[in-house]
């Protein structure tokens, strides 16, 4: 693995018509924020830096085309996200280059997200169709006499979507497909990192049909324009995807409505004897390093059974030592930088803290600005914070297990509970295994590493409140309305 090369960057060739949108028009905010190249700082231009004004006036101008503008029903909400859906696809190179240039993404990387997002949006526009209600038991009851009803699923309003750097478009797309899908309106704050992708995606959103009333980006801070958002007294409910801290504040500052939170993860996958051993390991290694780690359901913990664990700690060492560190829009590139120098440091210092509680590093803990080698430690105390965190970084650890109780309860042993992944030929100990992970899924003979869209997606503890996927984020986009009728009155 080599230092990373540097030269010029080209500047991107597509510019947002302006720095946010809202009250139906692109327009420039009061203030303005630079977007920078995590990985040479360059500039990439300027979107506005929303104030609490501005942010009223967009949510007051989402609001009122909801309750008060044109009726959208939902053929032609379907009918505008499957235009979308076709939009994304056309405009790959485009989104690919932005989405790759403000973060953190390889080509490649960000190439496979433009197809993801696309099928988020297919999806969502699938799910209009299916927002049905059922009708109601009243004559279950002596007291339903003469009365018939039944209940239909109808939006909540407006929702506020608060979007992370690391999938830029498609966790996008995860909120404000199925929001739109199920006749909301939506006030979309990117991550502060990566504007330029959310701006994009409304690009094409717009030009797909749907109406620009009913939709803002309100780019900003957290402290600014996300807390004057998710507290504002027209959001009906809080659609967030970030850190567990974070999430905290977000709470508070949301208040009494409803809110969607995932909110990360410390993801462990068991290794068993019986194990497909090299195969196991090359998952274990994509699963770990894709995005620089800056994944949710990155494999973090690994807990290998002794028999095998000298063996399968060389393949992953070898599989690790294989991956080319280097600039993203390098096609050969396997791991570009993390989002910020900074965000590298810490990465550093977590590792640094675990050797000198004794751990081992067995490949990579290299820095150099915002790029961090990927990294396998083992020999990693219980108390330490690549043990007990989420590290959002490319850190590996590996620790040898006797007994499968004993791998199941060290697992379990973090206050998150995203997702798990378990290796073994035996299909009676996977399933026993899985029973008893406190987790929201759990892959068999695959790392924790994977989902589709239209999965149920999130998990207990600390990684969050309530389920995203398509059709469950819609479910808590909507809200069931009554009607029932005394017939003979």
């Amino acid at each position: 693995m080599t230092t990373v090369e540097s030269a010029p960057m080209a500047q991107p060739t597509w510019r947002p018509p302006a720095g946010a949108l809202w009250s139906g028009r692109w327009v420039d905010g009061a203030s303005a924020m630079p977007v920078r190249d995590p990985e040479d700082g360059s500039l990439l231009g300027h979107v506005t830096d929303t104030g609490p004004a501005e942010v009223d006036q967009a949510v007051t101008g989402v609001a009122a085309a909801v309750t008060s503008g044109e009726e959208w029903p939902a053929w032609r909400r379907r009918e505008a996200l499957d235009a979308a859906a076709r939009l994304v696809l056309r405009r790959r190179e485009v989104l690919t280059e932005v989405m790759s240039r403000e973060g953190c993404k390889t080509l490649r990387e960000a190439t496979a997200e433009v197809s993801r997002a696309a099928e988020t949006l297919r999806l969502s526009a699938q799910q209009t169709g299916r927002l049905t209600g059922e009708t109601l038991p009243f004559s279950d009851t002596s007291r339903g006499a003469g009365r018939l009803g039944w209940y239909t699923r109808e939006p909540v309003g407006v929702v506020a979507a608060v979007t992370p750097f690391n999938d830029p478009l498609n966790l996008v797309a995860h909120k404000v497909g199925p929001a739109l899908a199920a006749g909301n309106g939506v006030v979309l704050k990117p991550a502060e990192a990566t504007p330029l992708t959310a701006l994009a995606f409304a690009e094409i959103l717009l030009d797909a049909g749907v109406p620009a009333e009913r939709l803002a980006v309100i780019p900003g801070t957290g402290a600014g324009a996300g807390r004057a958002l998710v507290g504002h007294p027209l959001v009906d409910l809080v659609s967030f995807t970030g850190g567990f801290r974070t999430g905290n504040e977000v709470a508070r500052a949301a208040g009494a409505k409803k809110t969607l939170m995932e909110l990360g993860g410390n993801n462990a996958v068991l290794v068993l004897d019986d194990a497909a051993r090299e195969a196991a390991a090359h998952a274990v290694v994509a699963g770990a390093f894709g995005v620089a780690g800056q994944n949710c359901l990155s494999v973090q913990r690994v807990f290998v059974s002794s028999r095998i664990a000298d063996r399968f700690v060389r393949d992953v060492v070898t599989a690790t030592e294989a991956l080319r560190v280097g600039r993203k829009t390098d096609p050969r590139t396997d791991i570009g930088p993390l989002i910020s120098e900074r965000e590298a440091r810490r990465v550093q210092e977590w590792v640094r803290e675990a050797r000198e509680g004794g751990a081992e590093v067995r490949t990579g803990g290299r820095r150099e600005g915002a790029f961090h080698w990927p990294t396998v430690l083992t020999g990693v105390l219980a108390d330490a914070k690549v043990m007990r965190e989420e590290i959002f970084g490319p850190v590996l650890v590996i620790e040898p297990f006797e007994t499968v109780d004993e791998a199941i309860t060290r697992a379990n042993d973090t206050r998150y509970g995203l997702q798990a992944g378990i290796f073994t030929a035996g299909l009676e100990t996977a399933l026993d295994v899985a029973e008893r992970l406190r987790v929201g899924a759990v892959m068999i003979n695959d790392s924790s590493d994977f989902r589709i869209d239209a999965m149920p997606f999130g998990g207990p503890k600390r990684s969050g409140v309530g389920r995203e996927g398509v059709r469950y984020a819609m479910e808590a986009m909507t809200e069931p309305k009554i009607v029932a009728v005394r017939r003979g009155a």
